[in-house]
């Protein structure tokens, strides 16, 4: 695993990254987020209508980070900062999640979790190389364009283990898909049999709930048993109205055990 200095998660990357960590899954959690914001998970406990709860949340951020207030800014900078929120990422994301926002992603998790990204646009090798000091430049100039947006993750992310755990208090693990073309792509540790590997998988990445929405994104699909405590985002906890996508879960990466489908 490409190393990283620090996290701000209560586990190490080794563990996070590694397959056992999968089989066997702990709750993830960002230093100090849930206290910072306690006021809004209380308010969400008294909330029993999920679609009620991710307004709410929206609205939260809204006024926590000043969202609404764009208009108001004397300079565009300054409007343009506080316009591109954590939505306008989530969008770039599902749009290219080799754009700016996604290096902007992709650099949260590494800041958060400990783990860095192994391609953005090409593979990358080395923390000392060129392909990752280009990812570097797109997370900076992604980062540059809003205000707090890592801070608006921590509490997205804090907000979707909260909605999974409330709203799946018995599952530990979703079986999700991911649409691919060339196995070769993806860094294989180990062939475990018959069309299954042990992949290491980017630290962030898409999946699907849905087995034939994946086949619309290659020709082999990827399926894996995903712990819950790895899903970043997924779409359906928000309205639809400020965002489409429910299909795609942007999950954690590290050590997957995957078995690879083929057409035909």
């Amino acid at each position: 695993m490409l190393s990283a200095s620090f996290n701000l998660c209560n586990l190490p990357p080794w563990a996070i990254a590694s397959r056992h960590f999968n089989h066997h899954p702990q709750r993830l959690e960002i230093q100090g987020v849930r206290q910072a914001n306690r006021r809004l998970f209380e308010h969400l406990d008294g909330l029993d209508d999920a679609a009620e709860r991710g307004v709410y949340f929206h609205d939260y951020m809204d006024v926590t980070f000043q969202l609404h207030q764009w208009a108001g800014e004397t300079t565009a900078s300054a409007r343009k900062s506080l316009k591109n929120s954590y939505l306008r990422f989530l969008r770039g994301w599902m749009f290219d999640a080799n754009s700016r926002e996604g290096a902007v992603f992709k650099g949260w998790v590494e800041s958060r979790f400990g783990l860095p990204p192994t391609f953005h646009r090409e593979t990358i090798r080395d923390i000392h190389g060129e392909a990752y000091f280009r990812y570097l430049v797109d997370r900076m100039q992604g980062s540059a364009r809003t205000s707090a947006i890592n801070s608006q993750l921590d509490v997205l992310f804090e907000f979707v283990q909260y909605e999974l755990a409330r709203c799946h208090p018995e599952r530990t693990h979703f079986t999700l898909y991911r649409g691919i073309n060339d196995l070769d792509e993806h860094l294989i540790l180990k062939e475990l049999g018959r069309h299954c590997y042990l992949l290491r998988l980017n630290n962030l990445n898409s999946f699907t709930d849905d087995f034939e929405r994946a086949w619309e994104f290659g020709n082999k699909v990827l399926r894996a048993e995903v712990p819950l405590v790895k899903i970043a985002f997924l779409g359906n906890l928000l309205p639809t109205s400020l965002l489409h996508g429910e299909g795609e879960l942007l999950v954690i990466g590290g050590e997957y055990e995957v078995q690879v489908l083929t057409g035909g």
